[in-house]
């Protein structure tokens, strides 16, 4: 039986649904269903995920959201008024749709929030086209009134409805035998005969199979701080909100087979493709006009004398110079180095301490020149293909360090700058592991906390451990095998492992456009004021977001204290960027562990091979903390260069192209 779900929520329904994209997928495939649809509750975080998921399994996925609708106006905020927001299902049927769908999600998280991100009728009207509409479950507009015992006030709304999306307005029907959808349904299909419209039928799929309903249930537990004996907790009534079969559908809606094949024209009429090929990098504005290539190389050139004091040091750098400036031109990169060269240049000139240079970008020769980074690369016999391959088509990524107090700062100008609707952070999920969702799991069941936290520290620490490789351990497994309770909890916890629990902010990621960015992906605001991009740093690149990482360091902070302190009882002015890196006192403080305070050297690991190593060149710290790996510290390779360096078991080899 043919039938595609038009309503379906993902892990991305944070603590509510709790499909996983690729399970999703491949059941759906496993039905044998030619489209499948993804409307999480007011977020369309997974969007891109699910695409791709979608066109790898060779299914239409169906890009949408489940909105929620104020009862009145979005900006109005009064209590038991409008904190029951209606809900109504939406479908992009192509990329003027989508790009309606992005900005009615991103309103309402910027505008309407209010208990949940709402929209109103005015802002629906105007971001309508190219959407499909369903009329809503039991938290539907239509529904509500019938449920209230008022057809005339439900044929007004879907009267709305109607006149906004005409013929792409579908009545949304589901039978999930609850006695409210026995009621409406009847009333449902009266109205859209009564209105010329079709009905579809859906199911409001939040888990993949039936038997998955205890763990949505545990889920909506820790969504709300309840124990699963609450008899007063929010819960779903029956265990049929799953990705049902066609025939299953079918079987629900016999007295309405059209609404079952209205599912496949629906489908039908979404022809979305993502664009996942465009940049939508912005021009940075050249002062006096010009081309921002002329200003690059312009920059390169005035960074020759800056540097070396001539605008000719030699043949060896004019020659990596004309290399790079053919691969970053060639590219069109001009601009995203002088995006990244004009904050640097800014926070400098506004006393915010910037990083001499973090990850591959110290490669590059022009990073060095126009100030992007301070380290010259030549002399450490850096590579500028590690940073920027000629063979690879990606955007280059360059790292800052700022102080942790003021990056915010740097983020603030480049609104001004490029402007406020076109600069966002990134939104980054934190996952449930393995220890905190025995926890999380044993305080739905009511375990006591004494035996949770027994359970829960008997995983081993590796920061990587899943439920299922901590069973490889004996001492685990005993437990697990000997205790009821343990196994319980262990085994629940296995399911919701891995899945999303909450959302926040990445610890550095910021995205700059060239256009509005609700236009190209869904907003929302958190920790305050904060606008966030809803997709993720890999899901934002894919979608043609420039990132940059603007990463507030705490030893930058402390490193400025100090210099200020050295001024302020010293009368010294000192510039970190002439330090050299010959200094002998520094490398007796570095053989003695006394690094307390010292970036990537502090810990007692770093400590304890620093005390051994002896460093007393700038090469020793360098290979040092290339080596203090996970790898290289298992297979011995830290201790064997230790020896080697002190001359014990051979010459120290580097390869090097």
């Amino acid at each position: 039986m043919s039938f595609v779900h038009l309503h379906c929520h993902t892990e991305y329904s944070l603590l509510d649904g709790c499909n996983r994209i690729p399970e999703m997928v491949a059941r759906a495939q496993e039905l044998g269903m030619p489209a499948l649809a993804m409307t999480d509750h007011g977020v369309m975080s997974g969007a891109v995920a699910f695409y791709k998921a979608c066109k790898k399994a060779g299914i239409k996925p169906l890009v949408g959201c489940e909105i929620y609708m104020a009862q009145r106006g979005r900006h109005d905020r009064e209590p038991r008024k409008d904190d029951r927001p209606f809900h109504l299902t939406l479908l992009a049927k192509d990329r003027e749709g989508y790009r309606n769908l992005t900005q009615l999600v991103s309103a309402a998280h910027l505008e309407g929030y209010y208990y949940k991100p709402r929209v109103d009728r005015e802002l629906l009207a105007r971001h309508s086209k190219g959407l499909v509409a369903l009329s809503g479950c039991l938290r539907g507009e239509v529904n509500d009134a019938l449920l209230q015992d008022d057809p005339h006030l439900a044929a007004e709304k879907l009267g709305f409805y109607r006149e906004v999306f005409g013929e792409d307005l579908f009545v949304e029907l589901m039978d999930h035998g609850l006695p409210e959808q026995r009621k409406t349904n009847p009333e449902l299909v009266r109205l859209a005969r009564e209105f010329g419209l079709k009905t579809v039928a859906t199911n409001d799929a939040h888990y993949l199979n039936r038997e998955d309903a205890s763990l949505q249930d545990i889920l909506v537990c820790i969504q709300t701080g309840k124990n699963l004996d609450d008899q007063k907790r929010m819960k779903f009534s029956a265990p049929e909100f799953y990705l049902k079969s066609g025939e299953e559908m079918l079987s629900a809606f016999n007295w309405v087979p059209e609404a079952i094949h209205n599912t496949l024209e629906v489908a039908d009429r979404c022809q979305l493709e993502m664009d996942l090929e465009s940049v939508f990098l912005p021009s940075f504005p050249v002062p006096g006009g010009g081309t921002a290539e002329d200003y690059l190389r312009d920059l390169c050139r005035k960074g020759f004398i800056e540097r070396f004091g001539t605008p000719d040091p030699g043949p060896e750098y004019q020659a990596r110079l004309q290399t790079e400036l053919d691969v970053i031109i060639g590219k069109g990169f001009a601009d995203y180095f002088l995006l990244v060269w004009d904050f640097i240049r800014y926070s400098r000139s506004q006393g915010i301490p910037v990083g001499p240079g973090r990850g591959s970008a110290a490669g590059s020769l022009v990073a060095y020149l126009i100030g992007i980074t301070q380290l010259d690369p030549l002399p450490h016999q850096l590579l500028f293909e590690r940073f920027l391959n000629p063979e690879r088509t990606e955007l280059p990524d360059i790292d800052t360090d700022f102080c942790v107090e003021r990056r915010g700062e740097v983020i603030d100008y480049c609104r001004r700058k490029y402007g406020a609707d076109r600069v966002a952070q990134i939104v980054t999920f934190n996952r449930m592991k393995a220890r905190a969702a025995i926890r999380d799991v044993g305080r739905v069941l009511g375990v006591p906390l004494p035996d949770v936290d027994r359970i829960a520290k008997a995983v081993p620490t590796d920061l990587k451990v899943t439920l299922e490789s901590a069973l490889e351990a004996p001492d685990f497994r005993a437990m697990y095998d000997g205790d009821p309770t343990c196994r319980k909890l262990v085994d629940l916890a296995r399911r919701c492992e891995g899945l999303a629990r909450n959302a926040g902010i990445h610890a550095a990621g910021v995205v700059i456009a060239s256009q509005p960015l609700a236009e190209l992906v869904p907003l929302q605001r958190m920790n305050g004021d904060e606008v966030v991009c809803q997709f993720d740093m890999n899901d934002s690149a894919n979608v043609g977001l420039v990132k940059m990482d603007f990463l507030g360091l705490r030893n930058l902070t402390v490193i400025n204290d100090c210099l200020r302190n050295i001024e302020r009882s010293r009368g010294e002015k000192l510039n970190l960027d002439n330090l050299t890196f010959d200094d002998p006192a520094t490398y007796e403080l570095l053989g003695n562990a006394d690094t307390n305070g010292v970036f990537q050297l502090e810990s007692d690991g770093m400590k304890r091979y620093l005390r051994q190593l002896k460093p007393d060149r700038f090469s020793d710290v360098v290979a040092f903390l290339a080596l203090y790996r996970p790898g290289p510290l298992k297979g011995g390779v830290v201790d064997e260069f230790i020896r080697k360096r002190h001359g014990k078991g051979g010459e120290i080899v580097y390869p090097h192209p």
